[in-house]
């Protein structure tokens, strides 16, 4: 898995490519917590590129979006792969996040 972190205008947009399990699920989790200790509140995560997510990486996510909630701000998907699409919808996590068909509406959403 690789994680790729940029700026779009005052969003953070996080990009994840590959395979998300339960050995490299903490990686997600302390990328996301570098951007929420550092201030930002507005995240989109782009999960086009996922080939796999585990419930390890759900985790990861509802922790970070209760950590940016409480603090007013939000983590937002955009353009899920349709496995992961079906992880969440099996989860039931598509009515706890708010999800985009492309980065441009995800961040455009803030």
């Amino acid at each position: 898995m690789n994680v790729n972190v940029s700026e779009m205008r005052r969003v953070v947009l996080i990009e994840v490519v590959g395979r998300v399990d339960s050995t490299n699920a903490s990686k997600l989790g302390d990328s996301f917590n570098e951007q929420i200790d550092a201030g930002r509140k507005m995240l989109v995560v782009d999960l086009s590129r996922v080939e796999y997510m585990s419930s390890a990486g759900l985790r990861e996510m509802v922790a970070a979006a209760k950590k940016l909630r409480n603090d007013n701000g939000d983590l937002r998907l955009a353009s899920p792969s349709p496995r992961v699409q079906e992880v969440l919808e099996l989860a039931g996590l598509n009515m706890i996040f708010q999800v985009y068909p492309t980065q441009v509406e995800a961040v455009g959403s803030f």
